[in-house]
């Protein structure tokens, strides 16, 4: 968020300090600012490594041609082919690759809506295998894989910044590189390698999940416990993407835009990468929520994992045992939140579902644009607009104190209207008001428009409250960027 706000001052400096100097020192300027400006982009892009069981079930494909869509959002350092306990004996590297191909033939298409996205040659060479085992059975001695291989490469490699691993499947693969480094490394060797790693993982695909936090307690780790026979994925977080009627048997989200006749219009019919997307199955996407928490919209925060996104908002703390885990949790990590949110039913639902399902028009709607990218020239797509903050994203105020709020400036590259909705996200703040109830003590005033304000409600007590400003344009379809502003409530 910082280097955005650099870019912003810099190019500000050039374009109102040295256009009116001789065009050589400025053609030398202007690429200056350019250098810079592909430089900060470069270190805001997360590194990540993906672990699939792809072909256990279709929802691992289904989540990979979304992932490529985005691929101009991040540094993807790695596809590792694994096992899970859906596929515990075969791996299914060459679905990867038949996918790899077909992006290819459309990432030259996706370059001209945005720029970024590697190469499918690139992608192809670092794609990597797992061992054809089952969970712990593939971690100890001699069990080292391409996969295992690849991670500890990606977090040796001279970056400051962390590598995510996002885990679709089983993460026997992460563990056996947590069990080679600390076997092979001192104290303070492992240490710093488990600093830089960052883990996201859908369930508990096989046993060492479990193993690796228990055993790596200060590892950074996103999940929701749980093991599928036990009821895990039922109680799951990740099941709001789509699991309504299967999985998480839940109310509130808009099924139509997750179910197949919706797919069929406006994912699988576009082009060689849409014929990729196979029909579902079980649900759409289970693995998805892992990347789309890193999706570069102006909502999430990489490193806070309780603000919410629109991959799920999670909480630190270590949970009660549960009659779906594999075994009892020993420490906290980031694990199952609650959000309070209006659904498609005109009914109040809060359960840890919401905190995904609640963003579900915009993240279907930006997949759709997405794959309208791979086939359609720039000026028959839509593009997302350019929310812009008229004060800093961090405001102070007291009891009683008038808080005024600006979006005015916000932009579109398509020159499309564009709408404003501010909200009260009050679960990621320091306390919550309930938006249930009658009489909810925040009221945005305005909140349909560029400037909005509140006043702090007396009922308030100290801490940070959390008020997002969604822009949208009006497009076809429809996307939405965000900004998030923190307000510090003090004496």
């Amino acid at each position: 968020m910082n280097n955005f706000l650099v870019l912003s001052v810099l190019e500000h400096v050039w374009r109102s300090t040295f256009r009116s100097l001789n065009r050589p020192l400025n053609a030398i300027l202007l690429i200056v600012f350019c250098t810079l400006n592909f430089s900060v982009f470069a270190q805001e892009k997360p590194r990540i490594i993906v672990l699939t069981d792809i072909e256990n079930e279709p929802d691992d494909a289904m989540s990979l041609v979304r992932f490529l869509t985005y691929s101009n959002q991040w540094d993807v350092e790695g596809l590792v082919a694994t096992t899970s306990i859906h596929q515990q004996t075969h791996i299914a590297t060459w679905r990867i690759h038949e996918i790899l191909e077909a992006y290819g033939k459309v990432r030259d298409n996706l370059e001209q809506h945005e720029q970024g996205y590697p190469t499918a040659d690139y992608l192809l060479s670092v794609v990597r295998e797992g061992r054809t085992d089952y969970g712990m059975n593939a971690v100890g001695e001699g069990m080292d894989s391409p996969g295992s291989d690849l991670i500890i490469q990606a977090v040796d490699r001279e970056d400051t910044r962390p590598v995510w691993v996002l885990v679709w499947g089983g993460p026997n693969c992460l563990a056996q590189a947590l069990w080679k480094v600390r076997e092979t490394r001192s104290p303070e060797g492992l240490k710093e390698f488990v600093s830089k790693l960052r883990v996201y993982t859908i369930s508990d695909q096989d046993d060492s999940g479990p193993w690796i936090r228990s055993t790596f307690p200060e590892l950074f780790y996103i999940a929701s416990p749980g093991f599928h026979t036990y009821g895990g994925y039922h109680n799951a977080t990740w099941t709001g993407i789509s699991g309504d009627k299967f999985h998480g048997r839940f109310a509130g989200g808009d099924f139509a835009i997750v179910d197949n006749p919706w797919l069929d219009e406006n994912i699988r019919s576009k082009g060689p990468l849409g014929e990729q997307y196979p029909h579902t199955k079980f649900l759409m996407e289970g693995d998805s929520p892992s990347f789309m928490y890193l999706i570069n919209n102006g909502l999430g925060e990489a490193d806070h994992p309780d603000w919410g996104s629109w991959g799920g908002r999670y909480e630190f703390y270590q949970p009660r045992t549960e009659k779906w885990f594999l075994q009892p949790e020993t420490r906290p990590l980031w694990n199952n939140a609650q959000d309070e949110v209006f659904g498609i039913d005109s009914s109040w639902h809060t359960n840890n579902k919401a905190t995904i399902w609640r963003w579900r028009t915009a993240y279907q709607n930006d997949f759709a644009a997405r794959m309208d990218w791979t086939i359609k020239p720039y000026k028959e797509a839509n593009h997302p607009p350019v929310p812009k903050l008229n004060h800093a994203p961090q405001l102070t105020a007291k009891i009683g104190d008038r808080v005024n709020l600006s979006a005015e400036g916000s932009t579109d590259p398509d020159g499309d209207k564009l709408t404003y909705n501010w909200f009260y996200y009050s679960e990621p703040g320091s306390f919550t008001f309930s938006t249930a109830r009658t009489g909810a003590p925040l009221k945005i005033q305005e909140a349909d428009k560029a400037n909005a304000w509140f006043t702090v409600p007396k009922k308030a007590r100290l801490g940070t409250m959390h008020i997002i400003c969604a822009v949208t344009d009006q497009g076809t379809p429809a996307l939405t960027r965000y900004k998030r502003v923190i307000v510090t409530v003090n004496p």
